[in-house]
């Protein structure tokens, strides 16, 4: 008879770089089977083409997810002004051309300063919200519309970069549930144009840093070496 007690799951927090077109639950449950984790779960979704910091909870670490989430966070990456797509980044081919020949420093200083500060935003229609118990993408892969409410978000800096005018470079701070691809969006907009995000990088949630995440593949190999696993 095993009389041993369990020794219970503590848990770790993992700061992993995200790679493109990986789903943050791809991520999620590759290192739950490759690493042999009973409960883990991530801090914050990344869209498939953006890269960049996610973090991950494992064990009793997961109760913590929700102050992750909560934390601030900051991007990095490249939109593209003249042409829109239905998803606002690259997932979707694009719908529709735009004049940019209008488009001053001036244009877009003042679209730059419109989404900076306290701003109502409304989430793309190729997002994870919930309508109606529903995720939106479901309803966009399927041509559908949906209502969706307005929410109100802070961006505590947004720069940009325009010398390689279409392709504007950008920074953004912002708080829990700012959709850039949303931001992208409205700028194009605002600019009397379209948009559509090229690139996304997040680079920072709260105190935790993309420069201290690990490689997928690297973590992986490391902890299945503690746990006496075979690498791959």
């Amino acid at each position: 008879m095993n009389n041993e007690i369990p020794i219970p799951d503590e848990g770790e927090v993992i700061l992993i770089h995200k790679p493109l077109r990986w789903t943050s639950f791809d991520v999620a449950n590759k290192l739950k089977r490759a690493c042999k984790f009973k409960k883990i779960g991530h801090a914050g979704t990344l869209d498939p083409l953006a890269t960049g910091l996610l973090i991950l909870c494992t064990g009793k670490k997961t109760k913590q997810i929700d102050t992750y989430q909560a934390q601030e966070k900051e991007y990095t990456g490249t939109f593209v002004l003249g042409k829109t797509t239905p998803s606002v980044d690259l997932e979707t081919d694009f719908d529709a051309e735009y004049p940019t020949s209008h488009i001053t420093t001036e244009v877009l200083e003042k679209a730059r300063l419109m989404l900076t500060g306290t701003i109502e935003q409304i989430p793309p229609i190729y997002s994870a919200v919930r309508v109606d118990g529903e995720r939106l993408y479901k309803k966009a892969r399927r041509g559908e519309t949906a209502e969706i409410k307005k929410r109100t978000v802070t961006v505590s800096l947004f720069e940009i970069n325009s010398s390689e005018f279409p392709i504007l470079s950008f920074r953004i701070v912002c708080s829990k549930g700012t959709y850039i691809r949303s931001m992208v969006r409205d700028f194009g907009e605002l600019a009397g144009s379209g948009a559509y995000l090229n690139s996304l990088c997040r680079t920072r949630i709260g105190s935790f840093q993309l420069k201290d995440a690990c490689e997928l593949t690297e973590f992986i190999n490391k902890k299945r070496i503690e746990l006496n696993l075979p690498v791959d």
